[in-house]
């Protein structure tokens, strides 16, 4: 039996940009399903059923995205949601604890993802289009065990670390 863990990011608003960008990248299939065309879930630890609730059509809600997944032919898998009633852009929920590096680089993100493919050419184009308006934090750069290595922060606010996967 395989299982496979899925990274789910939560956004405040911005979940659909993150989502179409993400599948302009990875290539694949773009599932969205909005807040206006689910409800709004009921969450309960005491129910039987998942109930969710419907919202009125002019809610500034409705249009948020309450469940999607970029599921790439490669096998990379992404999915993502606008946290109800947030908006402003960007990750919901705040920061942990920031992280001193030697460098004096602080890190505060709440998530990393780590992607690794199998060969430099197939992550050097992932990381081309990843970094279109992002903040590089390290050049995708031999390390010295060989194996490339970079980290950026997308226009999202999503930190990647980039690499190729380990042998």
């Amino acid at each position: 039996m395989t299982v496979s863990g899925i990274t789910h990011l939560n956004f405040a608003g911005n979940a659909r940009q993150a989502l179409e960008f993400y599948h302009s990248v990875f290539g694949g299939q773009l599932m969205i399903g909005t807040y206006g065309e689910s409800g709004v879930p009921q969450d309960s630890s005491e129910s039987n059923e998942v109930v969710f609730a419907p919202l009125a059509a002019d809610s500034s809600d409705a249009d948020h995205v309450s469940f999607g997944m970029v599921a790439g032919q490669n096998g990379f898998r992404i999915a993502a949601y606008d946290v109800y009633g947030r908006e402003g852009g960007g990750l919901a929920g705040a920061p942990p604890a920031s992280t001193r590096r030697a460098d004096g680089l602080t890190h505060a993100e709440s998530l990393f993802i780590l992607l690794h493919g199998d060969t430099v050419e197939e992550i050097t184009r992932l990381w081309e289009k990843l970094s279109d308006d992002a903040t590089v934090i390290q050049a995708l750069a031999p390390t010295p065990w060989g194996a490339p290595y970079g980290m950026l922060t997308d226009r999202f606010g999503v930190t990647w670390i980039v690499g190729t996967t380990p042998s």
